[in-house]
């Protein structure tokens, strides 16, 4: 049987179990030194299994953080989107009552631009008369006058 030294030269490392069966007296170098590489492995693998778990913990965390974020996002996404629709619906109303209001006040126009023209006419008509009138009473003058000479 080879020794330890050996077994640990050719890369092997005892378990704790098979370090207490060996016939490797306790407290010795070699077995304290196996033990120390024992315990070194056993520790090392801990950290690894610690390690992942704390990696597989934090994505799991990272995950979620990130599904928060996205429903954050897409909430008030969503919000602007049926905000944008209203506005869109508002916008076709307003626009519909502004072709509705031109048209009513291209009629206005029309008919207060009809009233004017009547004005206008009976102002010119008045007019007219006072001239005939004037007229009248003038050719009325002449008569008389031609009358009383």
């Amino acid at each position: 049987m080879s020794s330890p030294r050996r077994q640990l030269a050719r890369g092997r490392v005892k378990s704790s179990s098979e370090i207490h069966r060996s016939d490797v007296q306790t407290g010795s170098l070699e077995s304290s030194l196996l033990r120390l590489v024992n315990d070194h492995q056993n520790t090392a693998i801990r950290l690894r299994e610690h390690a992942e778990k704390s990696k597989k913990e934090a994505i799991k965390s990272a995950s979620r953080v990130s599904d928060l974020l996205v429903e954050a996002v897409n909430g008030g996404v969503e919000e602007c989107f049926v905000n944008e629709k209203r506005i869109e619906v508002e916008i076709r109303a307003l626009k519909a009552n502004v072709m509705r209001f031109g048209k009513q006040t291209d009629q206005w126009l029309a008919s207060t631009h009809a009233i004017n023209n009547a004005i206008k006419e009976i102002g010119d008509f008045e007019n007219w008369m006072k001239t005939m009138e004037l007229d009248c009473k003038s050719i009325n003058t002449a008569i008389s006058n031609i009358h009383q000479s």
